[in-house]
Order: structure tokens, then sequence, then C-alpha cells
């Protein structure tokens, strides 16, 4: 029996902050992969080595978490005023499902210099030296990204001193501006409240701040979910209880700020909206050893992606954290101390971060006009994937 051979594409694997991820230029995948649908889905899961039974991703360029299992696509922008156009791929590790819902904040990271290595940055706008403004258009959100990239004579300078806890190494430091990061025609806050009772039936009743900013998300006290907001992953991950509660508590949350009509459609949304817990700053133990003492946060927050705790922080749920803590009196502000404030440093199971934002009321409606944090990117290996002919 004859079989159809192996296919290469060109292909960038790369770390954007604590996620990697397959990059791709958009005009270098196949015709019938360079508009969404079927084909595309069906490439990005063979090329990630999904769905694994396994839970492994063996036969793929995946990691088996969710902050491994991503892919990119990039392309020259159509929009005025924007270097170039980012999709997001977020791959499920055991289902043939590619969640197109949401932005990854931490490949955001990586975006620039790809784009800069590959040509789809006007050699005019990138100097010799410095640093080089990428104005990217986020296609999943509709949302305009600003990325400072170091430059060191012509080239993308990715070494450097800067750390990033759940990062081994030290690596440049690239600033972020996610400029208006809630969505557009939406309000901040999709229920109105800074604070809702969100019931969840077989699990209990909860105080929640559901903020649309970054990425949706559904932010409970940890304290009324019985956690003390300092745990690691093994203590939420290892129990298949607590994940269930989790998910129970994500698809309640989502239909009551409007993003699915019925807890069923919840599955088909995996990515959006993000669950996260919080509590007061306290001392604990790093995932790596490391000793974060009171005095070093505002306070700790834990979120899960894809049914999973995260290792450290997603990109988009920290700007979802910095938006909510500038607003006073919700549960995240007041996590922090309460009162005003445009920067947050919180502790996650890595370590710690700042985020810092910008809130404003108008007409009794909050808005955030820009969310800055700093992470780090770098090429870890360019070439091509392969993967067999006929699977898309």
């Amino acid at each position: 029996m004859a079989y159809v051979p192996q296919i290469k594409i060109p292909a960038t694997y790369m770390r954007g902050g604590t996620s990697k991820g397959v990059f791709f230029n958009l005009t270098d995948l196949p015709k019938v992969a360079q508009t969404p649908g079927a084909a595309r889905d069906a490439l990005l899961l063979r090329v990630i080595g999904s769905p694994d039974p396994f839970g492994k991703q063996t036969d793929g360029m995946g990691g088996a978490t969710s902050s491994t299992s991503k892919t990119v696509i990039v392309s020259k922008s159509d929009k005025e005023d924007h270097d170039v156009n980012y999709l997001f791929g977020q791959v499920a590790i055991d289902k043939a499902f590619v969640d197109w819902s949401g932005n990854c904040g931490n490949l955001t990271a990586a975006v620039g210099s790809f784009a800069i290595s590959n040509g789809l940055v006007d050699p005019s706008r990138i100097p010799e030296n410095g640093i080089a403004t990428v104005r990217i258009w986020q296609e999943n959100i509709s949302k305009t990204i600003i990325a400072q990239v170091p430059m060191a004579n012509g080239n993308v300078q990715e070494t450097g001193d800067f750390e990033l806890d759940g990062v081994t190494f030290p690596a440049a430091e690239v600033e972020v501006q996610f400029l208006n990061p809630s969505a557009d025609g939406e309000a901040m806050f999709p229920t109105g409240n800074l604070i809702d009772d969100l019931e969840v039936p077989g699990v209990g009743t909860f105080k929640a701040t559901m903020i649309s900013s970054g990425i949706p998300t559904i932010f409970i006290n940890a304290e009324d979910i019985n956690y003390t907001g300092t745990e690691l992953q093994e203590a939420i991950n290892n129990d298949d209880k607590a994940l269930a509660m989790f998910e129970t508590i994500r698809a309640y949350g989502a239909v009551r700020m409007g993003l699915i009509d019925d807890i069923a459609e919840a599955a088909q949304r995996q990515h959006t909206p993000k669950v996260a817990f919080v509590s007061g700053a306290a001392a604990y133990t790093s995932s790596s050893g490391k000793q974060i003492a009171a005095s070093d946060i505002d306070l700790s927050v834990r979120a899960l992606s894809m049914g999973k705790l995260h290792h450290a922080m997603m990109g988009t749920a920290a700007v979802a954290i910095g938006a909510a803590a500038a607003v006073p009196g919700t549960l995240v502000n007041l996590a922090a101390g309460g009162g005003e404030r445009d920067a947050v440093r919180f502790g996650h199971p890595s370590g710690t971060l700042r985020v810092g934002a910008q809130a404003n009321q108008t007409n009794g409606e909050w808005a955030v006009s820009k969310a800055i944090m700093s992470r780090s990117a770098r090429v870890l290996m360019e070439g091509w994937v392969r993967i067999p002919g006929d699977c898309f």
C-alpha cells in the first residue's frame, strides 16, 4: 500500500514569556491552510501532535501542557498603522480542537522579534541599535498591541539579564503594551457589577469579579473554595474533584458573562474564560524553591488554563489582574489592599510578576486604556516542521 509522503513547512519554535509555540509566516503555509477552516485546524493539530489519548504529544511539537501546546500565525498587516497581524491557536492536547477564542499574552512577546527576523516589518522602522517598536494587530480579539523589541547590530537581541519567574534563564527584556484591552463595544465588567454572587449548582455560591480585559476572567476568593492562594500545581492538578469544580465554575461564569448561552457550550470554548483565585499577600515557596516573602507582593493569584493550574501566569490573565487591581472594589483590588493603584505585583506558582494598568471611569463605566508588562522571548529552533501530506 502506498502512503503519501511527509511535507515540510517553514516554521520557528519560540519561547515567549512562560509559553512555547510553533510560529508560522502565513504565506509559508500550504494554500488551503492560509484561510481559517478545517484544513488549517487539522494541519496545526498534526504539527503539535494532537489529539493524543496518552496526553504526551510525543508525535508532535507540543509539550503536553497548555503552555506548550500553542501555535502562532503572523502576516504583514492589512490594518492602517500596524506592522503585522498575529493570530493565536490554542491546541487541545487530548481532543481534535483548536481554540481561536482568545490571545496568548506570553507568546505576544515573541511576535515582534519573529516579525522582524522574517522580514515582515518595514526595514525603515527598524533601528540598527536600540528599540524597534512593532505595532501588532491581534486578530483573535481585534486589539492593538505594541512590542518594544531590542536590536543590536541590525539583529533582534535575545540575550540579556532580564529575569522572568517561570523561565530558567535570563534573556533580553521585551516590554509589551496592550492598548484598550477590553472588548470593543462591550463592558469591562459584563454583568455591570464589580462583584457578583455567582451561583454554581452543585458547588456553591461565590463572590466573583468577572472581567473582560486582556482575556475574559472569573476571579474568586481563595478562602471561599478552601484554598490559601499559595498553592502550587500539584495541589490542584492531581485532584480530579478540584479540577471538575473549577471547570463547573468556569462554565457557569461563562454563561453569566454572556460568552455562551448554555453551560454545555463551555467544552467548545476551553481557552476562555479563565478562572483564577486570589488572596492577600502571604509568604510561600515557589515551584523552583525560591522564597517569596509577603512583603515582595501585593497579593497572590492562581489561575487555570485549559483545565489545569498554570505553572506561572498567562500573559493575558496578567492583564486582567492588572485591570481588575486598578479598579477600587473588585476582589483583586481588595485582595491587594484596596484603594487606587496603577500597578500591582502578584505572586504566582513560579514567583512574582508586576503589571501596570491605567483605568478610568466615564459615565459610570470603567475602562482600561493600557496595560503594560515585561516579558522575554527567544528562538529555540528554526527550519521546517514535517507532517504527513494527507493529514489536512
